[in-house]
């Protein structure tokens, strides 16, 4: 199993209106911040600023897709005794030139033996 970050929250403090700004300006350079607050706050020593920050990574529904996706790569599908091609855009292809399942009929004498064939 595998650990995923899917979010994160970070708050910070400032003690003036610009450097507050300056967090939130200096947070918005990474692709993933989907949220940021500025809240002005007020005690006995005076006013600061604290500033929120939430950044979204993945969701699991992407990361899950992302793992399904490497499997099927990896792998193709597979078809016992029939050839199958991997196209590059995520489609297979299997030669029309290989032998058909009528070609593989049974004569009485094998089905009489009360034997299953598979």
């Amino acid at each position: 199993m595998t650990k995923e970050q899917l979010n994160q929250k970070e708050q910070h403090y400032a003690g003036t209106r610009e450097e507050a700004e300056e967090i939130v300006l200096a947070a918005k350079d990474n692709i993933y911040l989907t949220m940021h607050k500025i809240a002005e706050k007020h005690n006995k020593f005076g006013t600061y600023f604290l500033v929120d920050l939430t950044y979204s990574y993945n969701v699991p529904r992407d990361i899950m897709e992302g793992e399904a996706d490497r499997g099927l790569e990896d792998e193709g599908p597979a078809h016992e005794g029939v050839k199958v091609t991997t196209n590059g855009d995520g489609t297979y292809q299997v030669d029309p030139n290989q032998t058909t399942i009528d070609d593989f009929e049974e004569t009485p004498e094998e089905a009489e033996d009360g034997s299953v064939p598979f």
